[in-house]
């Protein structure tokens, strides 16, 4: 063999040995962010099951507030199927879109629930339902966090698929979709305390 076979054959090599590491990068990236949705998942699965409890315990105190509670269970039941549809397919726009939508909606609901609640303080002072309460609280707190994660892990994973070389081969290699972030609604204007002027 001559030596500018050799080199052919070391460059073609290299190159072949490039390409391999940016498909394994791609699936590794994709991987990530496809777990950090599953952290997501867990707790928001998580959430939607201490809805039912909390609106059973409140349901005692405030029958005249039927509306309030249905409301948040048809949000929580909206929410589940939208997690379910995400779970699916993680990093969709349209699946990430839904589940955003949704989960907006019941947290806007839980919004209304916890006004309502400040009109029963016997509801208020329940055992049952400060646990409930705080479980709730620190889920969403978890919620929040592993939002966070999933959408580091999606902006990874889109921004090496859009850099110079990947960019070339990504399609080529199943990964033509960019992923999508999972943004809630802002429901900060619906929990937002009432305010009253005299």
């Amino acid at each position: 063999m001559s030596i500018s076979t050799l080199i052919f054959l070391s460059v073609l090599a290299a190159l072949i040995f490039y390409v391999i590491g940016i498909y394994n990068q791609l699936v590794k990236l994709r991987n990530r962010f496809q777990n950090a949705f599953a952290q997501i998942e867990v707790q928001l699965k998580r959430r939607h099951d201490l809805i039912p409890n909390l609106v059973e315990t409140a349901k005692g105190y405030m029958a005249h507030e039927r509306e309030t509670l249905e409301a948040v269970i048809a949000a929580r039941n909206n929410a589940v199927n939208g997690l379910k549809a995400a779970a699916a397919e993680p990093g969709n726009a349209q699946r990430m879109a839904q589940l955003g939508g949704a989960e907006g909606l019941l947290s806007g609901a839980m919004g209304r629930l916890n006004v309502v609640m400040e009109a029963y303080p016997d509801l208020k002072a329940s055992q049952n339902m400060q646990q409930l309460s705080e479980e709730l609280s620190s889920t969403e707190n978890k919620v929040a966090f592993a939002r966070q994660a999933f959408n580091d892990a999606v902006m990874a994973y889109n921004s090496y698929k859009q850099a110079f070389p990947p960019v070339l081969l990504a399609a080529s290699f199943g990964h033509a979709q960019d992923a999508s972030l999972l943004q809630f609604e802002d429901s900060a204007a619906i929990q937002a305390a009432p305010k009253v002027s005299f």
